[in-house]
């Protein structure tokens, strides 16, 4: 099952901020948290940290501390030593954000203590491979993206891409991080510019992060690696379908009620003869052929566009489009709907034979 993360960094705020957030999120599906032991300064942050992840133990959460080797140095720890970082701070995983030799992971996912030794992904060397060679126990091995605060520091989508595949090839779970456009936080200070893993998200509603994310299929969990996110930000990423694309849409007022069961009751996906015009879902026309479509809304056609063809073209009536590219209206097409500007971005992603759906969202004024 894919799930949803936040991120908790306990220097930056009082117990009481944190367990209201930690609940808010778990009110809207949220199960998984990460948080960064490499930014703790004194030990009044780590009782901080101990005391909100025994919280979040209790409802249920999964949490993943972000460490290096240096840290267990500083810690009097060695990589042998992950059950008393388990029990001392309510673990679930140990996030490497710089790794060991691959012996030293292996050797950590067979550990009695059962804690997961969460990889670095964003590195795309063949790191993976190497622990892999030396037999772990792979049910304890699993996967995170970096974030990158900075501007034009994240990642690319090819490179994110590549080395996604390194580890779904091996069957390893994997999680990526995206970012609140409202949150302040990061483990080291303020982020004005957000959190995210690829750079391309930078900026865009996280929604749109999280379905384009969720839709590459190389990604299982996602988190939000910056503090606070709001409460609509929660929500909405807890309503997301996350298994299939679903876009964001308004339909017209003059649909009819046909139209409007053919675009939200009805099935659709890209047929495998695929269009750089359009993505078509045929199956509606088969099922509503002896219905009647009257024309309205038959102006020129525009990228986002949602349309079903009108009773003047009587072998298309009734076929749902979904438009890539501007293209005319000789009179036969109406324009049932249109796809929110901020997800446009993700129709060029729909693959052959994908499906997708719709939600429908008020005009924003």
């Amino acid at each position: 099952m894919r799930r949803l993360g936040i991120s908790i960094y306990p220097q930056h705020s009082t117990l009481e901020e944190m367990q209201n957030y930690i609940q808010l999120a778990h009110d809207h599906g949220f199960s998984r948290i990460f948080t960064c032991l490499m930014s703790m300064k004194n030990n009044e942050e780590k009782e901080k940290l101990q005391q909100i992840n025994q919280f979040a133990q209790q409802l249920g959460f999964d949490i993943s501390a972000d460490i290096a080797p240096q840290v267990f140095e500083e810690l009097g720890l060695t990589y042998r030593d992950i059950a008393f970082l388990k029990e001392q701070y309510h673990l679930a995983a140990l996030r490497l954000d710089m790794g060991f030799s691959g012996q030293e992971e292996a050797f950590m996912s067979l550990d009695v203590s059962n804690l997961k030794v969460e990889l670095n992904i964003s590195n795309g060397t063949k790191y993976v491979e190497n622990i892999l060679s030396y037999q772990p126990n792979r049910e304890n091995i699993i996967g995170c993206h970096n974030f990158y605060p900075r501007k034009y520091t994240g990642l690319s989508r090819e490179h994110f891409i590549k080395s996604s595949k390194l580890f779904k090839d091996n069957h390893i779970r994997t999680a990526a991080m995206i970012s609140s456009n409202y949150a302040q936080y990061g483990p080291w200070e303020e982020t004005p510019y957000g959190l995210p893993t690829l750079e391309e998200h930078r900026g865009l509603p996280i929604t749109v992060q999280a379905k384009d994310l969720w839709h590459t299929g190389l990604i299982d969990d996602l988190i939000i690696g910056n503090m606070y996110a709001t409460e609509e930000e929660l929500q909405a990423l807890g309503k997301l379908n996350r298994q299939k694309l679903e876009l964001d849409i308004v339909p017209s007022a003059e649909n009819s009620e046909v139209e409007n069961k053919i675009i939200f009751e009805e099935p659709h996906f890209n047929r495998g003869d695929v269009s750089e015009y359009v993505i078509r879902s045929t199956q509606s026309r088969v099922k509503y052929k002896a219905e009647q479509f009257k024309p309205h809304d038959v102006f020129d056609i525009q990228t986002g566009d949602i349309t079903i063809d009108n009773d003047e073209d009587i072998r298309y009536k009734g076929e749902l489009q979904l438009v890539l590219k501007d293209i005319p209206n000789s009179g036969s097409t109406n324009i049932v709907a249109k796809v929110v500007q901020e997800e446009i971005y993700l129709l060029e992603k729909i693959q052959p034979w994908e499906s997708f759906g719709f939600n429908m969202v008020e005009k924003k004024s």
